[in-house]
């Protein structure tokens, strides 16, 4: 995968950051050009623009940037958008800039405002000449989806994706391609349990990679350069070596490779190498393969809900630290929905140990510090009986007797 190395800066953070994430935003500030930098603002993704554009700002300002913000939101009350999409003296605000940056909310309020139909409108036009120049474009949330070339659109549940359900401009759609092609970028990643999504997704629109962005959590994004930052991190999914069973009549996948990278950890998208924090470059690496390896975790559980909030990473973490090979969850729906398709169907999930598998520990609880790289997944369709366990009835007492004389 390669990208434009004279484009600018990409700045993706994945949602709900914390009142105690100053240093993000200073980050996105001094990227932009540091004190003074001027930040265009846009809230176009938001349900209430006014009160999330305000916000934005006040978090810029208070590290030093200059902002603008653009009113240009399908839930602003009583706007001409049409008009001021191509307002000069907007557009001339947007060109002064150092830095675009698009609040969350529904990303597909910002493709379906800023380039309807697949049509670049005059703004749009000045947010990518901000970028040619060097500028920083990026978002929050909604706004970091949108900054792939190809973006989720309304895909939130996650299983139904898994089970088949995709369809061109409902669960997916063009974004503003920003970022390299063949990266699909997701947010909210471990948080919502969307490795669901991204799987599926990556397969049917011949992407190589992901970039799933935990909340709390940003990814800076200079030509192949990732880097995170932030109190969470971020799953790279390469589907690269990545191969399917036609034969199956569900999704399958064999061979997925997962890194989970932390905060300071950063990653070349060409060369495929990841080179841990400095922090972490002082201590001696984890490999579960190199002779003299302890597990510091007990054997693992078998994860009843993979898609369930941060159960990705404690099964790569327990792949990493634990005794076993292989780590394995569930993905299922119990109790389907009344009118659920496929009612049955599920999906286990199999981590396996690579040779390469290797990793960090971090200091936070919990291990969203770690650092995990190069895990293999397959992904397993499966019959799930519902219900899927019974009470137990009662036994005569030759019954008990027979059980208890084995």
């Amino acid at each position: 995968m390669t990208s434009n190395p004279s484009a600018g800066t990409v700045f993706l953070i994945g949602g709900a950051l914390r009142p105690d994430s100053d240093a993000v935003w200073q980050r996105l500030v001094d990227e932009a050009g540091g004190a003074g930098a001027r930040i265009a603002v846009f809230p176009t993704a938001a349900y209430e623009p006014e009160r999330i554009a305000a916000q934005i700002v006040a978090a810029l300002s208070g590290c030093g940037a200059h902002t603008e913000v653009i009113p240009i939101a399908p839930h602003l009350e009583g706007t001409d958008l049409q008009s001021r999409l191509h307002d000069p003296a907007l557009i001339a605000r947007v060109a002064a800039c150092r830095a675009v940056f698009f609040s969350g909310g529904a990303q597909e309020y910002i493709v379906d405002t800023l380039q309807p139909g697949g049509r670049e409108t005059a703004m749009l036009a000045a947010i990518r000449a901000v970028f040619a120049a060097g500028g920083v474009v990026g978002g929050t949330s909604a706004g970091a989806a949108a900054m792939s070339q190809m973006m989720f659109r309304d895909a939130m549940d996650n299983l139904a994706v898994l089970k088949g359900q995709w369809r061109a401009g409902q669960e997916y759609d063009h974004g503003l391609g920003f970022t390299a092609p063949g990266l699909l970028i997701d947010q909210h990643f471990l948080k919502r349990g969307r490795i669901g999504r991204m799987l599926p997704a990556l397969r049917a629109l011949g992407c190589r990679r992901g970039l799933g962005i935990d909340e709390n959590a940003a990814v800076v994004i200079r030509g192949a350069s990732v880097e995170v930052i932030g109190g969470s991190g971020a799953v790279l999914v390469d589907l690269t070596d990545a191969a399917a069973d036609a034969s199956l009549p569900a999704f399958n996948l064999r061979g997925a490779r997962l890194s989970y990278l932390a905060a300071g950890d950063t990653h070349d998208l060409d060369r495929g190498v990841t080179t841990p924090s400095l922090r972490k470059q002082s201590q001696p690496g984890i490999m579960p393969a190199a002779a003299g390896f302890r597990p510091v975790l007990p054997s693992p559980r078998y994860f009843l809900d993979m898609l369930g909030e941060g159960c990705l990473l404690a099964a790569m973490r327990q792949l990493l630290h634990g005794p076993q090979d292989e780590v394995r969850g569930l993905a299922c729906r119990l109790p389907p929905l009344p009118d659920e398709p496929a009612p049955d169907l599920g999906f286990e999930f199999r981590l396996r140990r690579t040779a390469g598998l290797r990793g960090w520990s971090g200091v936070q609880p919990g291990g969203e510090d770690d650092t995990v790289l190069d895990a293999c997944l397959d992904v397993v369709p499966v019959r799930v009986a519902n219900p899927l366990c019974t009470p137990l009835a009662a036994l005569s007492a030759s019954e008990v007797a027979a059980l208890l004389s084995r």
